[in-house]
């Protein structure tokens, strides 16, 4: 499978413009991308542009810090499916996990994946805020709640993906979940180590250039 179809290609930024967003849904069109990753309140405008075409709309819930209640992750988890997402990558609350409330994060998970149907649920677990041990209770609680990825990282916070985060993650959910790498995705060396570790996703703002084989700057996702 081309590498293109393993991206999620991605722009969450706070001052990301309308313009951005069509010119998203054009370049994922363009060069193949699984899917286009938005924030929600830019869900109709993707399908919209990505309407005909095989690009997946993939939103964002609890974006970035995954601290808001439940009952408004629901929610807007849910609007955004009933507005077009084929997707929700959702942000766990990890002062939950932390706190060693795993009924509370387990639930959530659920409540999520039960409020999108068969819509694909990625499960953010935000890795760099985590000790291995949380990674692999985070990645065990996502499986039990029926989550279809665990994904590493929002790319907002303190780190990004890593090969020891991922195989950690892997070894936890025991192909009872697939992994998706975020954060830090920027070159096709990287890209492509992470798909031989067994990653079926990657969430990037920089699939161009590693389509292209080329390394993307700091500043990218």
């Amino acid at each position: 499978m081309s590498i293109a179809k393993y991206v999620d290609h991605t722009i969450l930024a706070a001052n990301a413009t309308a313009s951005q967003i069509i010119t998203l849904c054009e370049e994922a069109k363009e060069h193949n991308f699984f899917s286009v990753c938005v924030n929600t309140s830019y869900v109709p405008l993707a399908k919209e542009h990505t309407n005909g075409s095989d690009v997946a709309v993939c939103a964002v819930v609890g974006f970035p810090l995954g601290m808001m209640d439940t009952a408004s992750k629901v929610f807007e988890a849910k609007t955004a499916v009933e507005n077009g997402a084929d997707e929700i990558d959702m942000v766990i609350n990890v002062g939950k996990l932390k706190d060693g409330e795993n009924d509370y994060v387990e639930n959530e998970i659920r409540l999520i994946k039960e409020a999108i149907g068969s819509r694909v649920l990625k499960v953010i677990i935000e890795t760099c805020y985590l000790t291995d041990e949380e990674k692999e209770r985070a990645s065990k609680l996502s499986v039990n709640a029926n989550a279809d990825f665990v994904k590493t990282s929002t790319g907002f916070g303190t780190g990004g993906a890593t090969y020891e985060d991922i195989q950690i993650m892997k070894d936890a959910v025991a192909g009872k979940a697939q992994l998706k790498a975020s954060g830090g995705v920027r070159d096709y060396e990287t890209a492509q180590k992470y798909i031989d570790m067994g990653v079926t996703r990657l969430g990037t703002s920089s699939g161009i250039k590693i389509i292209q084989g080329g390394t993307a700057d700091e500043g990218s996702y």
